[in-house]
Formats: C-alpha cells, structure tokens, sequence
C-alpha cells in the first residue's frame, strides 16, 4: 500500500520535535503514542533497518530512505528506492528480511518526497547503511527506526530516529 505523505512524516516530525539527542518531548499524545509503538515493535524485529536497506538494493534499487511504520497495527519495514529515474517503495518483512512487495511511486506527495530524498542522495558520497551504522556506533544499544536523507548547507545527511528502550532520539550523521 502506498504511503501518504502525512504517514510517512510522522514520524520524521516526530523526531524532527526533539532536541538532537535528547528523549522526545511529548508534543502530540498521537505522534508519540504511534512513535513509542513503532519503537516497542522494533526493539523486538529481527530485521533491522540496516539489513532492511541491504535487501532492498539487492534488486538493484539503490535505497533513498528507509523507516518501520505500523501498517494496519501489524509493523513493517519500507525503503524508499530509485531505479533509471522511477521510484519504488519497497516492502521488507521485519522477521524474514525478504521483500514482501514492491510498488512504483509515481505521483503525488510521494514522489514529491521520493524526488527530495533522491536529490540528496545524488550529492552524498556515502550510503544510508554507512551513516545509520555510523549513528548506532556512536549510540551504543540503541536500535534505528529511520534514516531520512535531507541537504542542509548544500549538504547530503542522514537524519536518522533512534530508540532504546523508552528513550527516542534523533541524530544526524553527513553522507560526505
């Protein structure tokens, strides 16, 4: 299923709410309340974020974002891709690792984000699996909810959501 755009900032606004490195501010009992389950559903995934971003370039899509969402109270795992100038959303399961279904993003709010990320990623240097090992390295027993590639300075970072426990942070980390 296609995610709106709304579904898809959620959680980057949630995260985007908090002070780097500090725990989340409660700004909004439904984005934090939806935030802390999509943690709580992490912290017990087999398939982190990392080797979500793994399987879905091993179709030769080359991943542009990444985040575990609730989808219809069940958590899923969707990456953002590019591919010869499309976008896609591709599915992961959360306990398998495997691709579950992949669809074209074509228009609307969407693509519009797909078109952001994909710009940023076009002047990065480095991959998401590097700067969301790097945040974890750097975050120890934290696990990633989400990397979102963004220009700040005319610049290519990871913003990337993290959560250990009851405790949500957010970090940036430069794709030099």
């Amino acid at each position: 299923m296609k995610m709106t755009m709304k579904a898809w900032l959620v959680p980057v606004f949630a995260v985007a709410a908090m002070c780097r490195g500090t725990t989340l501010a409660a700004q909004d009992k439904d984005e934090e309340g939806n935030h802390a389950a999509v943690a709580k559903a992490v912290l017990t995934a087999r398939v982190s974020l990392e080797r979500g971003l793994s399987a879905s370039a091993s179709h030769g899509r080359r991943p542009i974002s990444a985040k575990f969402e609730m989808e219809e109270g069940k958590l899923q795992l969707s990456v953002y891709t590019a591919m010869g100038g499309k976008f896609f959303e591709v599915v992961v399961d959360p306990n398998s690792g495997a691709v579950v279904k992949t669809e074209p993003i074509g228009e609307g709010e969407d693509y519009t984000a797909a078109q952001s990320q994909s710009a940023a990623m076009a002047k990065a240097k480095g991959s998401l699996q590097a700067a969301v090992e790097q945040a974890l390295r750097d975050n120890a027993g934290f696990r990633a909810l989400s990397v979102t590639p963004s220009l700040k300075d005319g610049r290519a970072v990871a913003d990337i959501a993290l959560a250990k426990g009851d405790e949500l942070k957010t970090v940036s980390v430069p794709l030099p």
